[in-house]
């Protein structure tokens, strides 16, 4: 009588449920909890809540959390109802979730545990398999998603992230006022992208700034779909860096190279991280940023274009770029003659970037936090776990099981 009173308190039970009966299997080491409820006894509609007969009984077990490190299991027949209005429907019984073969507070640990750990040291910690354990996550994902409130999207970052080799990419669409991922979607494809806009035009009314690298693909969606989508897109500036970056190493390269090629000694030796550090140099460095080197030309273009990047007016922005453009034409250096190129082609949404203060620093952050999921996971066979994996970890979801609220 004493086991079956502390079961019905620790499982919170009311009426009409009831502990029947409590076993013990030393063998197994496991604790076996069979629950029921009086007979005649009546049942909510799990639709419309409307009291309802019982039509019959279906035999179910769930695993729930460890009573003393004894695997301990729920048991109940669980009644079927007869509603005049929807029909034979199975009863929601209080202890767990429908479909899941775990007790709701089984599923709230696991969720806790997968928050912190991979897939396989949960289900090796909770000794359960890989597969329950990714239904678990499965799971909280979906009620998570069920669940979320649509909000007005007013600043999102599009970016992409690696899902395998060979190029395979998935595209994450992240909210940067809610800090939260919204939506991960296959490939990095222009029609992809536009179909998920025209899917959620209700909440991009307030749309003000849409944060991205400069990829053609992603422009076009934007351009086809958001209305003044050109006013809104901004191209990352540490994704401008990034060229300007490259095209300095590119140079510094070269004329190593040639210093070798004539059999002089290099100046440039071991010097590749200091130009492209941003932080304060040395002596050494700074006389060597002085000098006639095509590098040394290259980092003083490099640090002009960083000082633009960091203004807050965008007039001046404008006019400064123009002029810097024009010095990057006239340098006669190969690599920053083409990022010059690339710069004038897309300087418009690069000046947007001043004018509403957008960057795509927070989805940078999300991309490496989802390279070390990937990590974690040993990769992922599919995008359908990938994606899920993303949403569970960094969608800002309300994933818990309805009784442990």
């Amino acid at each position: 009588m004493q086991d079956r009173e502390l079961y019905e308190k620790l499982l919170g039970l009311k009426e009409p449920w009831f502990v029947e009966k409590v076993s013990l299997d030393l063998s197994a080491a496991t604790v076996t909890v069979i629950i029921g409820h009086p007979k005649g006894a009546s049942f909510p509609c799990p639709v419309c809540g409307k009291p309802s007969p019982v039509y019959d009984h279906q035999k179910r077990r769930w695993r729930h959390l460890d009573t003393c490190g004894f695997t301990t299991i729920l048991e109940a027949e669980v009644p079927r109802i007869s509603c005049s209005e929807h029909g034979v429907k199975q009863v929601t019984v209080p202890w767990g979730e429908p479909g899941s073969r775990f007790t709701a507070l089984f599923e709230a640990v696991a969720i806790s545990l997968l928050k912190v750990a991979s897939l396989s040291d949960v289900a090796r910690h909770l000794r359960i398999s890989w597969d329950a354990a990714s239904g678990i996550m499965e799971r909280a994902v979906r009620r998570g998603l069920a669940r979320r409130e649509a909000h007005p999207l007013t600043r999102i970052g599009i970016d992409e992230t690696s899902f395998q080799k060979r190029h395979e990419y998935v595209t994450v669409v992240f909210d940067q006022e809610r800090n939260c991922v919204v939506d991960v979607l296959d490939g990095r494809k222009k029609e992809t992208l536009k179909s998920w806009f025209l899917a959620h035009m209700h909440a991009l009314r307030t749309l003000e700034s849409v944060s991205m690298d400069m990829w053609d693909a992603y422009i076009g969606a934007v351009r086809e779909s958001i209305p003044d989508g050109v006013q809104k897109i901004c191209f990352d500036r540490f994704h401008v860096a990034q060229y300007f970056n490259k095209a300095l190493d590119k140079v510094r390269a070269d004329e190593h190279r040639a210093f070798k090629q004539q059999g002089k000694t290099s100046p440039l030796t071991r010097t590749k991280h200091d130009w492209l550090r941003s932080y304060p140099h040395d002596a050494a460095f700074t006389s060597l940023a002085r000098s006639n080197l095509k590098t040394a030309r290259a980092w003083r273009i490099k640090e002009a274009a960083a000082e633009l990047l960091r203004t807050k007016s965008h007039e001046e922005a404008a006019r400064d770029w123009r002029k810097l453009l024009n010095w990057m034409t006239r340098s006669r250096l190969a690599p920053v003659v083409n990022v010059a190129r690339t710069i004038r082609q897309y300087l418009w949404g690069i000046v947007n970037a001043t004018r509403l203060g957008a960057t795509n620093a927070k989805n940078e952050s999300v991309n490496a936090t989802i390279q070390k999921l990937k990590a974690r996971a040993c990769g992922f066979r599919n995008r359908s776990r990938f994606k899920m994996v993303i949403l569970f970890h960094l969608g800002g979801l309300s994933m818990m099981p309805e009784m442990v609220i």
